[in-house]
């Protein structure tokens, strides 16, 4: 039924059990994953009075690109365990919910795999969780995997 799914992760627990449903679904599937983490985008600008200060942000996108670096071969090595074709994909993004919805459509996806919620955990209930966004917004169908009781 489903021949690409894309497995967005974020390096949580709730993620990488997320990435090991999407990838154990893959496998039954006989289907493709593509792994995908989005990092920040750390180019802000800083509002003074009446003075605008950038700042060289390039210590925080080397620490984002270490971060991705593990967590993609988190997937990497799951998928390969498990015989299923995996590619990884990192984009910088201030809106991780456009980066997950795009990425979908633009790597032909037909399922996109993700966790309920992320790093925010019960804060996202209150804030608007990225996943929420994604389901409310993509038009390619969505399956969030939510933790079994008293393991989150």
């Amino acid at each position: 039924m489903f021949k690409h799914l894309l497995i967005p992760t974020d390096g949580s627990k709730l993620s990488e059990a997320a990435v090991r449903a999407g990838i154990q679904l893959a496998k039954e599937q006989g289907a493709q994953v593509t792994a995908l983490f989005v990092m920040p985008d750390y180019r802000a600008m800083v509002y003074g009075a009446r003075t605008l200060i950038a700042y060289d942000l390039t210590e925080f996108e080397k620490g984002a690109q270490a971060e991705a670096d593990v967590i993609l071969q988190f997937a990497q090595d799951q998928a390969k365990a498990a015989g299923v074709q995996c590619k990884t994909v990192r984009v910088t993004s201030p809106s991780t919910s456009e980066a997950i919805i795009k990425e979908a459509r633009d790597g032909h996806c037909d399922l996109i795999c993700m966790a309920s919620h992320g790093h925010k955990g019960i804060t996202s209930i209150l804030l608007g969780s990225e996943t929420q966004k994604v389901l409310t917004n993509s038009n390619i169908p969505v399956l969030v995997h939510r933790p079994a009781l008293g393991k989150h």
